[in-house]
């Protein structure tokens, strides 16, 4: 139910990932999902422990932690106790406080707005942008130091990507074959560092679509910016023979530029 709620919410909002999953289904594929992606800022009141809780009272519990120093970003992935087969869960915060002194205080300003018990509500990762609407000029200020910030602010709680288990399609044995599926179908893919990251000697690979470029309202107007993406992890087996469920802090340093603006605008021209 859970994943249902994020999933119709992604989808409304970002077509293209509806587009690409029925690609999969209509040549006879069960699309499952390896994870989905959630932001938070590191506040107390709605920091990782507070995101995760939702998660927690349904089975997950916490399996690794990773740092992205140059991002100023921490994570940690989550799975369920019990049930191996269900989608894990990778929640990142910002840092606040390694932050500069404008950012700090703009975040802050936004996160005091709403009354305390919308941060009391279970719902909350559900809630999109709690504080409101920001001006363009604001994301663009906020962008230049931190893209993630400038995102966040924008479109608050909802997932920021969902990611294909490329192990359960039964036509593609690579990830090269995904990737090659995905732009002969007209979208581009992130390629920041390369197309593909990670190896399977990391016994991990991942790619992923550029971010949908989306009109949204800003108090001073309405602008395009980028939303979500879709992604497609390869996992592969450990010296013990069961698959490696975790994640690789460079490989996600890299899908994290997936929602870059000019990232985007280098791949158009």
């Amino acid at each position: 139910m859970i994943f249902e709620r994020f999933w119709n919410r992604f989808t409304t909002e970002n077509p293209h990932a509806k587009r690409i999953f029925d690609l999969f289904t209509a040549r006879g594929e069960k699309v499952v999902h390896d994870h989905i992606a959630l932001r938070t800022f590191d506040d107390p009141r709605m920091n990782i422990d507070v995101i995760s809780r939702i998660f927690a009272e349904k089975g997950y519990e916490a399996r690794g932690n990773y740092e992205f120093k140059v991002k100023k970003l921490r994570g940690m992935h989550f799975e369920h106790k019990s049930d191996p087969a269900a989608p894990k869960v990778f929640i990142s915060e910002l840092l606040l406080d390694q932050c500069s002194k404008y950012l700090q205080e703009t975040i802050r300003e936004y996160l005091n707005r709403p009354d305390r018990n919308v941060y009391n509500d279970p719902d909350l990762v559900y809630g999109g942008s709690i504080w409101g609407k920001i001006s363009f000029d604001t994301y663009n200020r906020l962008r230049r130091e931190s893209e993630y910030a400038a995102w966040l602010l924008v479109y608050g709680y909802r997932a920021n990507h969902f990611a294909v288990k490329v192990n359960e399609l039964k036509g593609f044995s690579t990830l090269q074959q995904v990737n090659e599926f995905i732009k002969g179908n007209g979208y581009k893919m992130t390629t920041v560092g390369g197309e593909i990251y990670g190896t399977p000697e990391e016994l991990l690979e991942q790619s992923a679509t550029m971010a949908e470029i989306q009109p949204v309202e800003f108090t001073d107007g309405k602008f395009e910016i980028p939303s979500c993406f879709y992604e497609f992890t390869l996992r592969y087996n450990q010296p013990d023979g069961r698959q490696y469920p975790g994640f690789i802090a460079a490989n996600a340093d890299k899908i994290f530029e997936s929602t870059d603006y000019y990232n985007r605008q280098a791949e158009m021209m």
